[in-house]
């Protein structure tokens, strides 16, 4: 669902407000990734490490090694993972996608642990 709906808000808008929701978006989906690869950690743990991966991508985007934007023409979805260029306000977008994930992760585990009580 977070892949379809970054997409389709890139692909059917080009707000302001587009790119940093696509961010959060990714956020969100690196939050999804990490909680399958890792279920029994904290849901904190989760997203710190949701951030940091998201943060060591975006990084990665200042290094000199191939380029981003270079990888993502010989293989256009990389493009979607890797990003083309660093943006601070990137960063921010990711830790507001994982806050999200996390708070929709811890409620929807209180709901059902409480409804299971009964």
């Amino acid at each position: 669902m977070s892949i379809a709906l970054g997409l389709s808000i890139r692909t059917l808008s080009d707000a302001a407000w587009t790119g940093p929701a696509g961010d959060g978006l990714y956020a969100v989906l690196v939050y999804v990734l990490v909680a399958i690869l890792i279920p029994s950690q904290p849901k904190a743990l989760i997203a710190a490490a949701a951030v940091t991966a998201c943060v060591m991508i975006e990084l990665f985007q200042l290094t000199g090694i191939p380029q981003p934007a270079e990888l993502g023409k010989s293989w256009p979805p990389l493009r979607l993972v890797l990003g083309t260029t660093f943006g601070t306000a990137d960063l921010l977008a990711y830790a507001g996608g994982a806050a999200f994930a996390y708070a929709v992760d811890r409620t929807t585990y209180a709901v059902v642990n409480s409804s299971s009580r009964h």
